[in-house]
């Protein structure tokens, strides 16, 4: 039995959607996330300068004695996830390869949709993991910036939010998709409002549980698994202060979050 703790990290708040199914799925697992919110977002930024941001965060977990690391981001994943892999002797998992290989077992038509950050869909990293499971499937992808500028500020719902999402889905409707894949972490928490403009039809897909039940299934190979009788903690560390992290975090997973530290990380 190991009752380190598992990292988790993602560019704010968003990856709290993968930390959420990472708790409910392996509940005696302690935690420490990690939010970039001064930096946030990092969909926009040029993918090496998101890498030395990825390996910074990674080192201060790591230091933490953390026993696994989780990339709850999709453009840190497509940026450093295979360096981090070859750097650090612990398991670290993205969340790309379990949204794509998702996605391939849900569609009919052979025809996903993707909206995710600009980096991410530059990256073609979504495209190319599905690729190699199924090279005959089309891959459509728009980057969709402006909802997580909605989602940082705390605004989840109304008009405005609907209009853009509908904007963002109106081309991957007319190519004929019948899978979505929410291709950034904090995509989830606004998913009801995606889903109310999918209309029927359209599957929609979160990293996020398939993440958790890989990191279950790693902790149960690599003999890492935490003791049912653990008194699990949750830690959250952030860079920014003035970000919503708390108030969006705590509506959205409740009593877990009891506190936020600042930390100011040299970047």
């Amino acid at each position: 039995m190991d009752n380190r703790a598992i990292g988790v990290f993602d560019s704010g708040i968003g990856g709290l959607t993968v930390l959420r199914e990472i708790i409910k799925t392996v509940p005696y697992e302690s935690t420490i996330y990690f939010g970039d919110t001064r930096r946030v977002p990092y969909g926009p930024r040029d993918l090496n300068e998101v890498k030395k941001f990825v390996f910074k965060i990674t080192g201060f977990l790591y230091e933490k004695n953390v026993k696994m690391i989780v990339i709850a981001c999709n453009t840190s994943t497509a940026a450093a996830l295979k360096d981090l892999k070859e750097h650090y002797d612990i398991p670290i998992v993205g969340v790309i390869e379990p949204g794509a290989r998702t996605a391939v077992y849900n569609t009919k038509n052979k025809k996903v949709g993707v909206i995710a950050t600009e980096g991410t869909v530059k990256s073609k990293a979504y495209s190319e993991e599905i690729a190699k499971i199924d090279p005959e499937i089309k891959t459509y992808s728009v980057p969709a910036p402006l909802l997580v500028d909605f989602i940082e500020k705390g605004i989840l719902e109304g008009e405005s939010l609907d209009r853009t999402i509908n904007e963002y889905l109106k081309p991957l409707f007319e190519a004929g998709i019948d899978v979505l894949i929410l291709g950034c972490t904090h995509f989830p928490l606004v998913e009801k409002r995606i889903l109310a403009c999918s209309g029927n039809g359209i599957k929609v897909i979160s990293s996020a549980v398939e993440t958790a039940r890989d990191v279950k299934k790693i902790l149960k190979e690599k003999g890492l698994r935490a003791s049912d009788r653990n008194k699990p903690e949750r830690v959250f560390y952030e860079t920014g202060m003035d970000s919503k992290f708390f108030e969006v975090g705590k509506m959205f997973l409740g009593e877990e979050i009891k506190e936020v530290i600042k930390v100011k990380l040299d970047m």
